[in-house]
């Protein structure tokens, strides 16, 4: 089953943030581990992470630094902030009330009768 990109989309900037919890990282890796927590279900285009990165970034929740080139290209590090660190915890409490107002609206008490 495809996971709806249209209810991801709203929170791609906490999925961002939650990974840069984690450990400075740049945008390729962040895109892997996505995929790789997701079972290859869901991606971030490129052009939608890029946007995120710069927008996370105007908003004091992130800051950017050049690697080292030592193996290769140069790549584009991101780390959060206290302010991005601060807006994580907030969007998952979020995200954590909002799941369970929908578990308790769409629960249909007939999950175990199949048609």
């Amino acid at each position: 089953m495809a996971i709806s990109s249209d209810i991801i989309r709203g929170h791609i900037d906490t999925i961002i943030l939650a990974q840069l919890m984690k450990g400075d990282s740049y945008g390729y890796e962040i895109n892997k581990t996505v995929r790789q927590l997701t079972g290859d279900r869901f991606e971030l285009k490129e052009a939608t992470l890029y946007s995120a990165f710069r927008r996370l970034e105007e908003a004091g929740s992130i800051s950017s630094y050049w690697g080292s080139n030592d193996s290769g290209a140069r790549r584009r590090y991101y780390c959060i902030s206290v302010k991005g660190r601060m807006e994580v915890q907030r969007q998952l409490q979020n995200w954590r009330e909002t799941k369970d107002i929908l578990d308790r609206l769409l629960e249909t008490g007939d999950e175990h009768h199949e048609e």
